[in-house]
């Protein structure tokens, strides 16, 4: 008798595809949307900061490894990314313009893989502070060999280099955007690959349980240097496209403050979920192009922005986003629509509060000599007057107030709400 093959095949993931494909179909609309030149360099920013906030999480939400260095890789694959642009234009280097953020990203992953072997012996507080340390050394040490960093003036470049392919210069910044956007589908694609390989699981439980991890034969060692070394490979091409993007390189790409913005937006996106990195990214852009052209006092605010954050969604926006949409899978959403309302008026209240007592501290301080008034919001303020303070800090005492009790209701109707849930989840599965 005949034996008979059947074959089996995996059933399409059409929803995973209806994603990528809206990313894809974002990235190519949003420069025909927003046609001005502030508004492409925003997009092309951002696009190399979603590069650069998921490498970074890829230690940070999916090894758990807590980086205070991280620009180093991102700012060494930038210099030698304007390196080669220089030697490619100089014509030492056959090599296009489109290709050069893979030298950074070889240079990022090389710098990773030398200095990530020490970094990644230690995990938890001491990986975090050698993390620093290192940081800090590769900082200093590129201030004091200008024949590699330029000195304090940086590294120049042109971009555009050769003829031009097919009307390719790369010389209108919507050029270097379609760029940025190629690398960065290709890369977010290739991390979330990363992520459903047995490296990726590996890493998630070294993360969560490494003394498990030890116990079944994996060595967690080598499991967070791999990691550390792609991270390192994927934040060098997001300095290689920096490069082409600014056409200057200085030591500022590699200042812990580089650092520390990859940290704090990764978080407030949310280092739990793959795309919380995204939406920290755009967040970045946008608070260090717009809000710091809005007030002095952005870093304030951004400050306060990630305390409240960390008290009250420690998981990030991400996961703001995925609670509400299993509670609007199951149709409970209309149930606390109006406590969002309620939570959202109140805390807007006392923003405003805040916001206007902390724009006439730093009008006094910074502006006095233009005088006591200022412009907030459409009105104009007194710093120099009781009325106006009196006001600022009654709005901001009530905001807060009323805000703790929509707060506690709103738990309240979520504790509830959650329960429900659960009791349809346990009827569905006895059907």
């Amino acid at each position: 008798m005949a034996k008979t093959t059947e074959f089996h095949f995996k059933p399409l993931n059409v929803g995973r595809w209806i994603v990528w494909g809206c990313f894809a179909l974002a990235l190519f609309v949003a420069p025909r949307l927003w046609t001005s030149g502030l508004a492409q360099t925003m997009l092309t920013q951002m696009g190399i900061g979603v590069i650069a906030c998921l490498a970074y999480n890829m230690l940070l939400g999916q090894g758990g490894m807590l980086s205070f260095g991280h620009a180093v890789y991102s700012g060494m694959g930038a210099f030698l990314a304007i390196h080669a642009l220089n030697m490619a234009g100089a014509g030492t280097l056959g090599l296009p313009v489109s290709l050069i953020p893979l030298v950074g990203g070889l240079a990022g992953l090389v710098c990773a893989a030398l200095l990530g072997y020490v970094s990644t012996k230690k995990a938890g507080t001491p990986f975090a502070m050698i993390t620093l340390g290192i940081g800090e050394l590769v900082f200093a040490l590129a201030l004091m060999l200008p024949e590699f960093s330029g000195g304090e003036g940086g590294v120049s470049s042109n971009r555009v280099i050769g003829k031009p392919f097919m009307g390719i210069s790369f010389g209108p910044q919507i050029q270097v955007y379609y760029l940025v956007a190629v690398y960065c589908f290709v890369c977010t694609a290739a991390m979330f690959a990363l992520t459903r390989t047995p490296l990726g699981r590996m890493l998630n439980a070294v993360r969560d349980n490494p003394e498990r991890v030890e116990f079944v034969g994996y060595d967690t060692h080598w499991v967070r240097f791999l990691a550390f070394t792609i991270s390192g490979f994927f934040a060098g091409i997001a300095g290689g496209l920096g490069a082409i993007n600014t056409e200057i390189v200085n030591g500022e790409v590699l200042h812990a403050s580089r650092s520390g913005a990859y940290l704090l937006f990764t978080f407030l996106g949310g280092a739990t979920v793959f795309f919380g990195p995204i939406i920290g990214a755009v967040l970045m852009v946008f608070a260090g192009v717009l809000l710091s052209e809005l007030t002095k006092a952005w870093l304030l605010y951004l400050g306060l922005v990630f305390l409240f954050m960390v008290m009250y969604a420690p998981g990030g926006i991400a996961s703001l986003i995925l609670m509400n949409l299993r509670v609007a899978a199951f149709g409970k959403l209309r149930r606390i629509w109006t406590s969002y309302l309620a939570l959202g008026g109140t805390a807007l209240a006392a923003l405003t509060g805040a916001a206007a007592m902390i724009e006439m501290v730093y009008h006094r301080q910074l502006n006095e000599a233009l005088g006591p008034e200022l412009r907030f919001m459409g009105a104009t303020l007194n710093s120099a007057g009781v009325d106006a303070w009196f006001g600022a800090g009654w709005l901001l005492v009530v905001g807060l107030v009323l805000f703790e009790v929509a707060r506690r209701h709103y738990l309240g109707q979520w504790g509830e709400i959650q329960e429900d849930i659960e009791k349809e989840i346990k009827r569905r599965e006895s059907l």
